[in-house]
């Protein structure tokens, strides 16, 4: 299983960035795809799920600012963030669960200034 994701960068306090995987060596159309993130000095957190079936679940801090979609096309799931926020500043990975073993991509930093 391989994930790449891609789309982190430097963004002031409002702004938007979106983040792009992509998923490769399973059935993808199959599987939940996470995003999860990670600040300096903090635990991995949930960020957002999109389940095979196409639900969708976010953290309280992001909801109403972040949207999860994939492509099972493209086998890409993407993250876009709004109004992003000094507190969303964190490393930022994808993941999915594959024969009850943990996959993530290599992490996008995302920096959000004040």
């Amino acid at each position: 299983v391989q994930l790449q994701a891609c789309g982190g960068g430097l963004v002031q306090s409002g702004g938007s960035l979106t983040l792009s995987c992509a998923v490769s060596r399973i059935m993808f159309q199959h599987y939940d795809v996470d995003w999860y993130r990670q600040a300096s000095g903090r635990q991995r957190e949930l960020v957002a799920t999109i389940t095979s079936e196409f639900n969708t679940n976010y953290a309280d801090s992001v909801k109403g600012r972040f949207t999860i979609s994939r492509d099972n096309f493209g086998d890409m799931v993407r993250l876009q963030m709004n109004n992003l926020k000094p507190e969303d500043t964190a490393a930022y990975y994808c993941h999915v669960i594959h024969r009850e073993q943990n996959y993530w991509g290599q992490g996008t930093l995302v920096t959000v200034s004040s």
